[in-house]
């Protein structure tokens, strides 16, 4: 979470709570981002994928029969999101864990790096949870086309229903699917934002005197939310993925 500027204006307290999302240079002053420019977004996505590295490579690679702090972390992390892979999609969807399992922990990395004092979390924006649910989208229909041909069709065709039916079940399969990467993306930054807006709020009323104690309280019980949350959201996403890539492989299921 990003610091901001309180004080006291005209007799009120001013905060903004939104502040801790902009994004901007990381270094320097100004608010000019251009392409090449290192931004706070950029070096906190490049830390979550180095804090990955270190508790996956690391973590695993002194591994003994009495692990370390670590490696447990580091084999429970791969244990649940393996399972979850085998019993969503199946034996044959295990072939895609590393990818999933590299989402899950990019995206859980993020979201409790974002936690610390003055940080930034990259889950917040849209740019990149977006481009997140995209990548699924765009795999999976490759995916299903490349393994079940025309017959992925058949995943928006609704046998089971009357025939009458049918075809209007199949535009609104249709729209339910390109409106999964939307869905997928606003999830997870939309509930991310909202938790880190609120604890900003309550710390913009921690500076007043009177409500300072029930701020606090507040704080630190959104704070324990969030951490909840955090975990939460990166396997929500992850189990969509998973559902997503279950239809993929077996569209008539």
């Amino acid at each position: 979470m990003a610091t901001e500027t309180h004080g006291a204006e005209e007799g009120g307290l001013v905060f903004h709570p939104m502040d801790q999302f902009i994004v901007k240079p990381f270094l320097g002053e100004g608010s000019d981002v251009a392409w090449y420019t290192v931004t706070n977004a950029t070096v906190w996505m490049f830390l979550a994928v180095i804090a990955t590295f270190l508790l996956l490579v690391l973590g695993s690679s002194k591994r003994s029969v009495i692990p370390s702090r670590m490696q447990s972390v580091a084999e429970l992390a791969y244990g649940f999101v393996y399972k979850m892979v085998e019993d969503i999609c199946g034996k044959e969807g295990v072939k895609y864990f590393p990818y999933i399992m590299t989402l899950f922990m990019f995206i859980v990395c993020s979201n409790f790096l974002g936690l610390l004092p003055t940080s930034f979390t990259p889950t917040s924006h849209f740019a990149v949870t977006v481009v997140l649910a995209f990548a699924v989208f765009i795999t999976v229909t490759v995916l299903g086309f490349v393994k079940n041909g025309a017959a992925f069709l058949g995943l928006f065709w609704v046998s089971s229903a009357p025939l009458a039916l049918r075809p209007v079940l199949a535009i609104i399969e249709l729209i339910s699917y390109f409106v999964r990467p939307v869905s997928h993306s606003i999830r997870l930054a939309g509930n991310v934002m909202a938790g880190h807006a609120v604890i900003k709020v309550f710390a913009g009323f921690a500076a007043l005197t009177l409500v300072s104690p029930v701020a606090i309280l507040g704080i630190t019980a959104m704070y324990g939310l969030e951490v909840l949350v955090s975990f939460i959201q990166a396997y929500v996403f992850t189990i969509l993925t998973c559902v997503y890539l279950k239809d993929a492989l077996h569209p008539s299921h």
